[in-house]
């Protein structure tokens, strides 16, 4: 057999030489040439084979799947399904977050608010928690009690108990206090979009906050980033208590994403994501720098933009969320039907898979939303991109368009609102202390929230009482920190209730918790105590009942008529008798003391104070005062047991000196700063001192706001950044203007000054320093003139001051300057958060002191060492 054509040329080339040699190479070469040509025949006859046996068919379905088929195919299964609750969730022994080494807890006694049936169940009875669950509730299982080691037992005596208070709104370790410009993680302000920015990367462990808001009852909190963006970012659910491992990740409660990695963890059942997004003035109009401290003073379009911008931004964002979402179910819908010629790479962008979610459902958005217009943008927004908001938060004007979060996509939002902050930027200036009762009547659900620390939220039961207080039923009023905003968050199955199997977060109270004075006797989360030695006082019985509130209906409808800013002005009536019944007490000054005048037994209804011309001509039993002729027909009120006092006096705030905090317009503004810039001489140079007489504004709805309540005379000093504010003045909380008769109380009250660490001032030693000067008699022109009346004796000074350190300077200056002048210096302290460790050293100088705030909280370092109580 020939081999010529089955070998290559080279190959039978060198075979020719070969032969060409001698005749033995030539059969020897004839041998292999017929051989190796078999070889290679029955090589490409098996190459052939193999192709036509393996190589796909063109027409064949299979043809085309790829090795990773069944993962693409569980990928697209994944795309749509809701969080859930595993199915046997309920039969677990113990929490996800249990700590070994918890006792059991048994709670006898109890009169217990569950949460169930719309807040309206309440009954006594007992709560077992073990394995930081609620294992039992109501009669209990005494024979698995018996059971149980190191068994810690509970007596409530009938005190109330109730799920711990959830926060749906809180900076808790983003905006971590005391405030420092190293723990400042709230906001990124690198552009008006970021869903991919997450809470759980810039939470503080080390926030000193976490154990004054667990001291008033809170266990959960929502954490959001701020509201510098449209779209800020990811939220974070946590629990407040301390863990073993001191992570963030520890703190989280149902945590979205697993270990390390930014994936849902499907194992453990899909869970809730949180998102904020906000809308109004704070994307375009926000602090100029982050200010841990939350004021509107200096206001700044940080993007440079409108409300149309904003609304763009939301647009642009959701039009590529829904790209991605669209791309990915066409995929998928090709893969489903085994179109893998079709497809290659799945759709998907790494940055925008958050936003991508909120279009499928699996997402809570969260909106910071005030204003009319913006709900109504964002409910549009809700319904061209088809998603739902879980809640809208602040919201200061939902109560006049609850209609439009009815029409919002999906299901209407909540509302999380304060119950009386307002009026400090413009969107806020409709805001209305009835608005969750106006809103909880349109079926509209309430949420109370603190959105801390611009509210301490260990006060956030104070929210909910206030809330109460103006028209919310008392069952929605408690279930707007508990149940209301775990509902909300996607948390009901485990926490803001007490049910059988639900988280062991439990708060018990020493009266009602609706009571104004309500305080936790003992937090438990996870089943473990939380206040190691609790502060108890006893209180009356009838602080164990709700409380009766005022009938408002009148006032709200007012509200509602005339969109949100009903007239406040009093209806002053020099003319004319007012009598007073039912009167319960009446107090009077006496000297620099407040005395009883009037008192009658409790339950007793004839009390009668008659007033005429503003001045009191009669009190005591009604057949004593009713027969005293009168002029004109009097007008009755009727105080239902209540008081009459002399009007309250407000200061520390600059109520008078300006109606909106976050517009300048409405201001009087700063006053010039000697240590910082030279004073302009048109002013008095350095000689000048600025009067807040000068400056005073009447009729702001503050000022009024105040007056209803019973704040009549407010004391305010002129506004300052540095060493030197100026003489504080007197005014009447409800005069028109300065001219009216009483308007103005006392022209000049006190010098005022302030000693504080900041940025913008020189040391501490240098503005006392300065102070010092001063009080030798070294000011110049009408400073030197006022200071001297200080170190006469004859005017007060007022430094705003928190530091010990500080204050401590100020009792040595104290006592300096009155061995120089012989006189002594009448000197009180404002502020004062660290009084409290110099006590008998304050009193010795005779040193006068007015916390401000009331309720302390270390927002600043200087005022780090604040006590809970003082």
């Amino acid at each position: 057999m020939s081999t010529k054509g089955l070998l290559p040329q080279p190959i039978t080339g060198e075979i020719d030489h070969l032969l060409a040699t001698n005749d033995r190479a030539r059969r020897n070469a004839s041998t292999f040439r017929i051989i190796f040509g078999w070889v290679l025949l029955l090589t490409g006859t098996v190459f052939s084979i193999i192709r036509l046996l393996y190589a796909p068919a063109r027409n064949d379905p299979l043809s085309n799947i790829p090795i990773d088929a069944a993962e693409i195919l569980d990928k697209c299964r994944m795309l749509n399904v809701q969080p859930h609750t595993p199915a046997n969730f309920y039969e677990r022994k113990q929490s996800d977050r249990f700590q070994a080494g918890t006792n059991p807890t048994l709670i006898t006694n109890a009169t217990i608010w569950s949460g169930r049936l719309n807040g309206l169940e309440q009954f006594t009875g007992d709560v077992l928690l073990d394995g930081g669950i609620i294992r039992d509730i109501g009669d209990i299982d005494r024979e698995f009690v018996a059971r149980l080691d190191d068994l810690v037992t509970i007596d409530a005596n009938g005190a109330w108990l109730s799920p711990g208070v959830v926060d749906m709104h809180s900076h808790l370790g983003v905006h971590s206090n005391p405030g420092l410009r190293g723990s400042s993680d709230g906001n990124s302000h690198h552009g008006p979009v970021l869903p991919w920015m997450r809470a759980l990367d810039g939470l503080n462990t080390h926030d000193d906050a976490y154990r004054l808001s667990v001291s008033g009852g809170v266990t959960t909190a929502l954490v959001l980033p701020g509201s510098a963006n449209a779209i800020g970012g990811q939220g974070l659910l946590i629990k407040l208590r301390p863990t073993t491992e001191r992570s963030p990740t520890a703190m989280t409660l149902e945590n979205p994403y697993s270990t390390n990695t930014s994936e849902y963890d499907p194992l453990h059942g899909l869970r809730w994501r949180q998102m904020k997004h906000a809308c109004g003035e704070n994307p375009g109009t926000l602090i100029g720098k982050v200010c841990v401290c939350f004021t509107y003073a200096a206001l700044d379009r940080v993007y440079s933009g409108t409300r149309m911008d904003t609304t763009w931004a939301f647009r642009q964002a959701y039009d590529k969320a829904r790209q991605i979402k669209n791309a990915q179910d066409a995929y998928c819908q090709k893969a489903s039907t085994g179109k893998w010629d079709e497809i290659k790479d799945f759709p998907e962008d790494y940055q925008w898979e958050a936003l991508v979610d909120v279009l499928r459902g699996r997402v809570k958005v969260h909106n910071h939303c005030y204003e009319t217009v913006d709900l109504d943008d964002m409910v549009r927004i809700t319904n061209e991109f088809k998603f739902s908001i879980a809640a809208f938060h602040h919201a200061h004007e939902t109560y006049l368009v609850p209609s439009t979060l009815k029409s919002a996509y999906g299901h209407p939002p909540a509302v999380a609102l304060f119950s009386t902050k307002a009026r400090y930027k413009r969107e806020s200036y409709r805001g209305s202390e009835f608005a969750p009762k106006i809103l909880s009547e349109n079926g509209l659900q309430v949420i109370m929230k603190s959105d801390h620390p611009v509210l301490d939220s260990r006060y956030l039961l104070y929210e909910a009482q206030i809330a109460h207080y103006f028209g919310l039923p008392p069952n929605l009023a408690l279930a707007a920190v508990t149940s209301t905003p775990a509902e909300v968050i996607g948390e009901d199955h485990r926490i803001g209730f007490l049910k059988r199997g639900y988280d062991a977060d439990v708060v018990l109270w020493d009266s009602h918790p609706l009571s104004l004075s309500a305080t936790p006797k003992q937090v438990w989360i996870d089943g473990i105590p939380q206040i190691k030695v609790p502060h108890v006082v006893d209180k009356p019985a009838f602080l164990q009942n709700i409380p009766k509130t005022p009938d408002f209906e009148r006032e709200a409808r007012k509200t509602l008529e005339y969109d949100g800013l009903p007239p406040l002005l009093p209806n002053h009536t020099s003319e004319g008798t007012v009598v007073f019944t039912n009167v319960s007490h009446v107090y009077a000054r006496k000297g620099d003391s407040i005395v009883e005048v009037l008192g009658l037994r409790r339950g007793h209804d004839n009390g009668i104070v008659q007033v005429q011309r503003g001045e009191i001509i009669c009190m005591g039993e009604a057949s004593t005062c009713l027969e005293l002729n009168t002029t004109g027909k009097p007008t009755f009120v009727n105080l239902q047991g209540g008081s009459i006092s002399p009007g309250l006096v407000t200061f520390g705030s600059n109520l008078g000196l300006e109606d909106i905090q976050g517009e300048p317009s409405t201001k009087d503004g700063l006053v010039p700063a000697p240590l910082i810039s030279k004073v302009p001489a048109i002013v008095g140079g350095d000689g000048a001192i600025i009067r807040a007489a000068d400056g005073l504004q009447f009729f702001t709805r503050h000022a009024l706001l105040a007056y209803r309540s019973g704040i009549t005379t407010g004391i305010v000093a002129p506004q300052s950044q540095g060493l030197l504010s100026g003489l504080s003045v007197a005014f009447s909380t409800g005069s028109e203007h300065r001219l009216k008769k009483g308007a103005v109380v006392q022209n000049v009250v006190a010098v005022h000054v302030a000693i504080s660490h900041s940025d913008n001032l020189p040391s501490v030693s240098a503005q006392v320093a300065a102070l010092r000067n001063l009080l030798l008699g070294n000011g110049e022109g009408e400073l030197g003139y006022w200071f001297e009346k200080v170190t006469k004796g004859k005017l007060s000074l007022v430094v705003d001051v928190h530091s010990a350190d500080a204050i401590a300077s100020l009792i040595e200056l104290k006592r300096e300057i009155e061995g120089t002048t012989f006189h002594p210096l009448k000197l009180t302290l404002s502020g004062a958060t660290e009084s409290y460790l110099l006590p008998s050293e304050i009193s010795d100088a005779d040193i006068g002191v007015i916390l401000r705030p009331i309720r302390s909280f270390p927002s600043s370092w200087e005022m780090k060492r604040m006590a809970s109580s003082k």
